[in-house]
Formats: C-alpha cells, sequence, structure tokens
C-alpha cells in the first residue's frame, strides 16, 4: 500500500508541476506575443495557444489541491469541532467530493466524445479539440484518486496512527 501512495504521489505532484509549467507558458506566449506586435512580430495563434495552456494548468493543478486538502475550508469551524465529529464530517466531505467530480467526469467524458465526433479544430491554429479536453479529464479523473488518498491521510490522522 506504501508503494501506491508514493507512486499516486509522483502521479499528482508531476501533474501539478505540468500545471503550473502551463501557466508559466501561458505568461510566457502572452509576453513575448506583447513585446512581438511592439515590434511588428505578433505570435499567430496567440488565443488558441494561451487558452490550451491555461485549460491544461487548471486542470492539472487541481489534483493536487484536493490531495493537500488546499482547497477553502471553514477552518474555524473545524478547529472548534470536536474529535469524534471530525471523522463523519470528512467522509461526508470526501462522499461529496467524490461524487461531484465523478458527475463532472462522466459529463465531461460525454461532452469530449460529441465535440471531438466531427473532428473539430481550434480556430487560429486548427489545435484538434481533443487536446483542450484531455487535460479536463486527466485532472478529473486523478481528482478522483487525490481525494481518496487525502481522506485515508487526514483519517489516520485522527485516528492518531500518523
Amino acid at each position: 500500500m506504501e508503494q501506491v501512495s508514493k507512486i499516486a504521489g509522483w502521479l499528482i505532484n508531476g501533474l501539478a508541476v505540468l500545471g503550473v509549467a502551463a501557466f508559466g507558458a501561458a505568461a510566457s506566449v502572452t509576453v513575448v506575443d506583447v513585446v512581438g506586435r511592439r515590434f511588428g512580430y505578433p505570435i499567430e495563434g496567440v488565443v488558441d495557444l494561451v487558452q490550451l495552456f491555461v485549460v491544461t494548468g487548471a486542470w492539472l493543478t487541481m489534483p493536487f489541491a484536493f490531495f493537500t486538502a488546499a482547497h477553502v475550508s471553514v477552518d474555524f469551524l473545524l478547529s472548534v469541532m470536536p474529535g469524534p465529529l471530525m471523522i463523519p464530517l470528512k467522509l461526508l466531505a470526501a462522499t461529496a467530493s467524490l461524487v461531484l467530480v465523478a458527475l463532472m467526469l462522466w459529463q465531461g467524458y460525454l461532452t469530449f466524445e460529441t465535440r471531438t465526433m466531427f473532428g473539430d479544430k481550434s480556430q487560429q491554429l486548427g489545435i484538434p479539440i481533443a487536446w483542450y479536453w484531455y487535460p479536463l479529464l486527466i485532472g478529473l479523473a486523478v481528482s478522483l484518486l487525490a481525494i481518496v488518498m487525502e481522506l485515508a491521510v487526514s483519517l489516520r490522522r485522527e485516528l492518531g496512527y500518523e
């Protein structure tokens, strides 16, 4: 189990690094385009590229947020809550997260199939539309794993196994 946990952590962290790199790429392309326009050399298809990088960054960093419990929470209530109530609350929150993310993945996949059925491409550069959907599907699928992993760590902590 320890080995699975380690591999899952590497996957989640690796995707987060790729996501942050994608955000950096979006910023870099934007800056280079702005400077290039000043000299008459704009980047062709900058909108397509920035959209692809931002979408990629957002979805690939999402599992890391679940894994590190970095989403917005109501800490001031949790800090005064008695220990025995924490476990059911964490189970309820994880269950709700799993259901919501699973529904998003399912609906995302159905939309992905519809959008890619006809070979749609981006308007400026002709990037296959599927490339905009892959990060979403990967991010949501790995988020399911991250939710389970964070719940396991959290429960171990609450039960005193760490």
